[in-house]
């Protein structure tokens, strides 16, 4: 079974979009689109069996948590004191809170907050366990895990895998201690990104091989993030037996933190023509930064889509001379509006020409590109906005010179 085979609430097709009445530049989430993957999201934990969280490196738009909640979601996860505060303020369920290390400043706080508080090593377990042990001792209901390292993953790219060679993330079978797993009543492991279940399949063969002999003495099991349920094609029907069978096999109970799936073809980054430049080829240059704004475009690096453009080479010959345009067939490149040189997105065709104001939608702008953005040559940060069911509009928040200055002294 794959997402086109459930019966999925609706979404505004883009085209009946007026993206005119949306003022520019803004991140704008769709309501539609964003209950569509809730929707399948809840079918996946109900029928798993698994509990499923959200994890904020990859989606933390706070403003629909109760959107969120109104589908089942009971918790989210956090990398960081500043996540963990979030998390219980605004998603208001469990705290699951994992780092690569803590800090002795941070850590009283994350363990007041934390229901879930995960190790990245045993060293950070032995040197914070005191602490765990006098709040358990006073009435504490914690639970607290040890994040491993299978040392397998099919991440193609070296940034986002969490299991290449020398990783620091995580314990791996030689450098594990039993002798320290008093106190510790859960594993953890995340290698996934953006990955279909058959994926996860293959990762827990390994993950039950290398740590297989302590999962009895463990209440829970994390699988981390990266299954990305919501996009097409991907087969939920095998994670949710998978999950059933970990479950059943090792009584455990499972967790799964997907950020990715939550905020997946939810929105878009709306952004206008503030100038076009001409050198040897048109330059369409926009009121958004690559670089502050959609910065994995650099680091993966990959391109978005633009919709209503079109990738040079499909269709109509794309290298002409300026103003010898046949007719569809309009190259520009794209590029941001800070002093970087760089702060480019590369070149599409349109089918007419662009001409100042007029709208360039970026697709698929929501998971993690939004939690990602700066402030970078103090350019106007784009607001976010949610489309409603109902086709209205609203602005939820706009930055200013405030937020700006704010983060410098």
């Amino acid at each position: 079974m794959t997402v086109s085979d459930l019966h999925l609430p609706a979404v505004t097709p883009t085209d009946s979009i007026d993206w005119k009445a949306i003022p520019s530049p803004a991140f704008v989430l769709d309501e539609s689109r964003l209950r569509r993957n809730l929707a399948l999201i809840s079918h996946v934990q109900r029928e798993s069996g698994a509990q499923i969280i959200v994890a904020f490196k990859g989606f933390a738009m706070w403003s629909v948590f109760g959107l969120l909640r109104g589908y089942g979601i009971t918790g989210a996860t956090a990398s960081s004191l500043n996540e963990a505060i979030l998390a219980k303020e605004e998603m208001r369920g469990e705290v699951h809170v994992y780092a690569p290390a803590y800090s002795e400043e941070d850590f009283p706080r994350i363990l007041e907050l934390a229901d879930h508080l995960v190790f990245n090593s045993f060293a950070q377990w032995e040197r914070f366990r005191p602490q765990v042990e006098a709040a358990r001792a006073v009435g504490k209901e914690l639970h607290v895990g040890l994040r491993v390292n299978p040392e397998y993953a099919e991440v193609e790219t070296d940034l986002y895998n969490p299991a290449g060679p020398f990783s620091r993330l995580g314990v791996t079978r030689r450098e594990f201690r039993e002798d320290m797993l008093d106190g510790i009543d859960g594993l953890h492991f995340h290698t996934l990104c953006e990955k279909d279940s058959d994926t996860l399949e293959r990762t827990l063969e390994v993950v039950e091989r290398n740590f297989g002999e302590f999962l009895p003495r463990m209440k829970w099991v994390n699988f981390g993030g990266g299954h990305l349920m919501t996009r097409q094609g991907y087969d939920i029907e095998l994670l949710i037996r998978v999950v059933r069978q970990f479950r059943e096999k090792w009584g455990v109970h499972v967790i799964l933190e997907p950020g990715s799936a939550f905020g997946w073809q939810t929105g878009w980054l709306v952004s206008s023509v503030l100038d076009i430049v001409h050198n040897v080829k048109d330059i369409a240059v926009l009121d958004i930064s690559v670089s502050a704004h959609m910065p994995d475009v650099l680091e993966m690096p990959y391109r978005p889509r633009i919709l209503g453009a079109r990738d040079p080479g499909e269709g109509q010959e794309t290298h002409r001379e300026a103003h010898d345009h046949a007719p569809g067939d309009f190259p520009y490149i794209i590029g941001g509006t800070t002093c970087l040189a760089g702060d480019v997105v590369g070149e599409y065709v349109f089918d007419h020409p662009l001409n100042l104001g007029d709208r360039v939608v970026f697709d698929d702008m929501i998971h993690y590109t939004m939690v990602k953005t700066t402030f970078f040559n103090g350019v106007k940060h784009p607001d976010i906005g949610i489309l409603h069911l109902d086709g209205t509009y609203e602005r939820v928040k706009v930055f200013g010179y405030e937020e700006f200055k704010a983060k410098l002294s």
